[in-house]
């Protein structure tokens, strides 16, 4: 037991040294090497648990959509509705990407043409899936306007959201993430939700910038 706990403690630790990598170098320019000195393991060690550099970018892939899952469950079990349930699923995607590198890494590599091995969804298509979701139970409890176009708005969304943060990557810290989510929501609330339930959801944008915003 002890044993296996040790072997999982170091497989997670290669992991979280190779996305830090991913993230602030991109794939191509890091090297095995480079994630072994990152780390502080052994080259066994890394090849212990992973054949190639392709394999840990699938095990990133794959904790990347684990948490966002994780998340739009945990949201969709409180009772909220679907408009407040998708708004705080992307504020706790952007506090999870602040805090952890290997969300980070995960749209890094997701943007920069690596591919999940089946049967993963590409990240992209996974989200489209989840916004479209809760969009679509958005219209039905009148919190979005009935006459928009669901698939045209998941899309946007999803572009609004990872194009937000993929050029945040380069011009600013990433501290700065959920101040843009909350703009992100300013403007998709003034066009989406009606007049009469406006002040609700540009509240709660305000509302869940601060609880996740870095003191």
């Amino acid at each position: 037991m002890a044993r296996q706990l040790r072997a999982e403690q170091t497989r997670s630790t290669i992991i979280t040294a190779a996305a830090d990598l991913f993230d602030r170098r991109g794939y191509e320019s890091t090297s095995l090497s480079d994630i072994v000195e990152h780390a502080h393991v052994t080259k066994g060690a890394l090849y212990f648990h992973f054949a190639a550099k392709e394999d840990l970018a699938h095990a990133i892939l794959e904790l990347q959509s684990h948490t966002a899952r994780r998340l739009a469950t945990e949201t969709d079990s409180r009772g909220h509705t679907s408009l407040e349930a998708l708004m705080r699923l992307t504020f706790g995607i952007t506090r999870k990407s602040v805090e952890d590198p290997v969300l980070r890494a995960g749209l890094r590599l997701a943007t920069g043409g690596i591919r999940p091995r089946p049967p993963l969804s590409h990240p992209f298509t996974e989200w489209l899936d989840i916004v479209t979701a809760r969009l679509v139970g958005a219209v039905k409890e009148s919190d979005v306007h009935p006459d928009v176009d669901i698939d045209v708005v998941a899309h946007s969304l999803v572009c609004f959201f990872v194009g937000t943060r993929v050029v945040g990557r380069s011009r600013e810290p990433v501290a700065r993430q959920p101040r843009r989510t909350a703009e992100m929501w300013n403007i998709l609330i003034r066009g989406l939700v009606p007049v009469t339930r406006r002040a609700r959801y540009l509240s709660l944008a305000a509302r869940l910038e601060r609880e996740i915003a870095p003191v």
